[in-house]
């Protein structure tokens, strides 16, 4: 297994492991790229929170946008 397989998977283990930091995280990244595109791409960016939330098996309804 390469390096980034296991960084991957170090990482994959954190977020399962504190899922309400993940999702407070993405929450953030979101709301900072809204932002700074002036929401021009919001549907793109929430998107991309609901992948990377499924992805890092994080899902919270109710922290959701």
């Amino acid at each position: 297994m390469g390096m980034f397989d296991e960084m991957k998977n170090k990482a994959e283990d954190l977020a399962k492991d504190h899922p309400d930091q993940v999702n407070e995280g993405l929450d953030k990244a979101g709301d900072f790229a809204n932002e700074k595109t002036g929401d021009k791409y919001e549907d793109q960016i929430e998107k991309g929170e609901d992948f990377a939330r499924d992805r890092l098996g994080s899902e919270d309804d109710n922290n959701q946008s």
